[in-house]
C-alpha cells in the first residue's frame, strides 16, 4: 500500500469509534441492582441493599417460625423491588425461639454475605420438612445428644434435620460449616441479637422496624408495602 493510502487507512480506523460515540451515549446508564450488595452489621445482622437508603428496613426473624416462612414466600419479592432500586435497605437479624432455631441460624451464618440471604429463603422455604426430621429423631439419636457440649449438639441437630445439604447448596461446604459452628463467640453474638431485640420491645415473628422505629403489626406483605410506598 502507498503511503497516502496507508495514512488515509489509519486515519479512518481512528475516527471510526468516534462516529459510533453519540450512538453510544444516547444509551442509557444501567441501573445498579442494590440486591446484590450485602454486608455484615454492627447489629451482628446482615444487610442487604443500599447503605445510604433513606428507607431502612430490620427484619427480626426465626427460621422455626411460620409466619416468617408465609413473608419470605408472598412479601419478599415485592421488598425486594423496593431494595433493588436503592430506596430500601433490608437488614436481618435472627430472634432465636428454640433450640432447633438457633441450630439453624447459626448456619445460615456461615454462609458468604452474598450467598446469606438466598440460604435463609431456602431453609424458610423447606421449613416443614426439615423440622419434621428432626421431630421424627429416634430414641437413639435423642440419647446420642446426651453427651455433647452446647455447640456440638446445634452441630449433630443441623445434621439430622438436613441443614448441611441446604447449605452446601448455597455455598456452605460441610468442612465450613464444621468450624462455623464450633465458634462460641458465633453462638454468643445470636444469643445477644436476641436479648438486645428484647430490650428494643420485639415481641414475635416476623416483626418490622423501619428508620428505627417498630412498624407496629406489620407482620404481613399487605401492611408492610403501604409503609414503603408513603416514604
Amino acid at each position: 500500500m502507498r503511503p497516502r493510502l496507508l495514512a488515509l487507512a489509519l486515519a479512518a480506523a481512528l475516527i471510526a469509534p468516534l462516529a459510533s460515540a453519540p450512538a453510544q451515549e444516547r444509551t442509557a446508564p444501567r441501573q445498579r441492582d442494590w440486591t446484590q450488595v450485602v454486608t455484615a452489621t454492627a447489629e451482628g445482622g446482615f444487610r442487604m441493599g443500599n447503605p445510604q437508603a433513606p428507607v431502612k428496613v430490620v427484619e427480626y426473624l426465626s427460621l422455626t417460625c411460620p409466619h416468617c416462612a408465609s413473608f419470605a414466600e408472598e412479601g419478599a419479592p415485592g421488598l425486594m423491588n423496593y431494595v433493588r432500586s436503592g430506596r430500601v435497605s433490608l437488614e436481618y437479624r435472627n430472634f432465636v425461639l428454640n433450640g432447633l432455631d438457633l441450630a439453624a441460624a447459626l448456619l445460615s451464618r456461615c454462609a458468604a454475605p452474598q450467598n446469606y440471604f438466598a440460604l435463609n429463603h431456602a431453609i424458610l422455604a423447606s421449613q416443614a420438612q426439615w423440622m419434621g426430621r428432626v421431630e421424627a429423631m429416634s430414641a437413639a439419636q435423642r440419647q446420642e445428644m446426651q453427651g455433647l457440649n452446647d455447640l456440638q449438639r446445634l452441630r449433630r441437630v443441623a445434621a439430622i434435620a438436613g441443614l448441611d445439604a441446604i447449605a452446601a447448596r448455597h455455598g456452605v461446604t460441610p468442612a465450613e460449616a464444621d468450624t462455623c459452628m464450633a465458634d462460641q463467640a458465633r453462638l454468643d453474638r445470636v444469643i445477644q441479637m436476641r436479648e438486645a431485640a428484647d430490650r428494643y420491645g420485639v415481641t414475635g415473628t416476623p416483626t418490622f422496624a423501619i428508620n428505627g422505629r417498630i412498624a407496629g403489626s406489620a407482620g404481613t406483605w399487605a401492611t408492610l408495602e403501604p409503609l414503603l410506598r408513603g416514604r
